[in-house]
């Protein structure tokens, strides 16, 4: 199939808006001359808002994994204690990195699917009074369950000294979070995602007392050393090279979102996670994650009259429908549909309808129509809210 007719609903990465697009091909500029100063003084206060913070959100001309790696060598030295919370691939790869600085870790594994209870996070604070940090990850784009990280950085706080680091790479720019009015102390994401750019910046932001830590920390680091990053964010510059044609793209993100406006973009993304989940109940699909904890950004599916990879393999080759497996022991067990950044509600009646289609292929039972119905519905009903 032509790839330009291919309709990519992967959790990450995620279709570029033709505006960014345009913006990343403009001509190169030095990235030590006053045209790039000038370009990083515009991001660098319009990253605030979207990340729920007053602090500077730092920018990494690297992978999201990267943020969560320098989210641990900033904060941590050998031998300190830390809690990890596990609940899918992406906790545990917060669990491996902490492994390899040598730290001993407390892990909370949760049920895949399944949000964490705050009351687990206490109960390993208050059993481990020297924890230093507690990592835990905002949205697992492995399940697409939504971890409480605002409550358990409340939690925490009122406990311990420690610092809560959160992984948000497939939340942020999706839904809301309060980082200063939480207490989170570290938020890190990769731009991918919600962020509507191809993949290679990484964000941190970091609190006032992150920095104390980060500042006092004899643990040796150099690219990932975020001290670098914020003397040269304050001289308007970067460490390293930065990789322009993303921070071109990125200042046209902004622009987009502040045209829409935050809250709007928080409130489309909910308007999608409805609609899909409506469908999925009209289509007789059973949902991985309860309505609880599921994410606005990835919603992941648990076929059980048909293989999930038959469905991902019959959506691409007739539609150019792209969407993303189980990772795992999930792998051939779910499949996953992301509706994050650039992505509206009349993406999701696409491939509501293509669902169908692949539903009736692979010979599932349902009343045809139900799935577009019930989208329908779910989106009449969340726009009649906000009329």
């Amino acid at each position: 199939m032509n790839r330009e007719w291919e309709l990519l609903h992967t959790p990450g990465p995620t279709p570029i808006p033709p505006s960014v697009e345009r913006a990343m091909i403009q001509p190169m500029i030095g990235h030590r001359g006053q045209k790039c100063k000038e370009l990083l003084e515009n991001i660098a206060p319009r990253l605030k808002p979207i990340f729920g913070t007053s602090g500077d959100v730092l920018v990494l001309s690297s992978s999201g994994t990267s943020a969560l790696e320098a989210a641990v060598v900033n904060t941590t030295s050998p031998g300190d204690e830390v809690v990890v919370v596990v609940a899918g691939a992406f906790g545990d790869r917060f669990a491996k990195i902490c492994e390899t600085y040598e730290l001993k870790i407390h892990r909370i594994d949760v049920e895949w699917g399944s949000a964490v209870e705050v009351a687990a996070v206490e109960e390993q604070i208050q059993a481990h009074p020297n924890v230093k940090a507690v990592f835990v990850t905002h949205c697992e784009t492995s399940t697409g369950a939504m971890h409480p990280v605002e409550q358990i950085a409340q939690k925490v706080h009122q406990d311990s000294e420690a610092l809560v680091i959160v992984d948000g790479v497939s939340s942020i720019g999706g839904t809301p979070i309060d980082m200063d009015g939480a207490g989170i102390d570290l938020l890190v994401s990769g731009s991918q995602k919600a962020m509507m750019l191809p993949a290679g910046l990484a964000f941190v932001a970091v609190s006032d007392q992150a920095w104390s830590i980060i500042n006092d920390n004899p643990r040796p680091r150099f690219y990932l050393d975020l001290r670098s990053f914020k003397k040269s964010l304050d001289a308007g510059q970067t460490p390293f090279t930065p990789a322009l044609s993303l921070l071109f793209g990125l200042q046209e993100v902004l622009d987009l979102i502040e045209g829409e406006g935050l809250e709007q973009v928080h409130e489309r993304h909910r308007v999608m996670r409805e609609m899909t989940r409506a469908a999925c109940r009209g289509l007789n699909l059973p949902l991985f994650v309860s309505d609880e904890a599921a994410s606005p950004t990835v919603t992941s599916i648990r076929p059980q009259t048909f293989e999930a990879e038959s469905f991902r393999k019959v959506a691409n080759q007739e539609f150019g429908l792209m969407t993303a497996g189980g990772q795992k022991h999930l792998k051939g067990e779910i499949f996953r549909i992301g509706h994050m950044g650039y992505s509206r509600p009349a993406n999701v009646l696409q491939y509501v309808s293509i669902l169908e289609i692949v539903l009736r292929r692979l010979g599932h039972e349902f009343e045809p129509g139900s799935g577009t119905a019930a989208a329908q519905d779910a989106y009449l009903q969340a726009t009649k809210e906000l009329d």
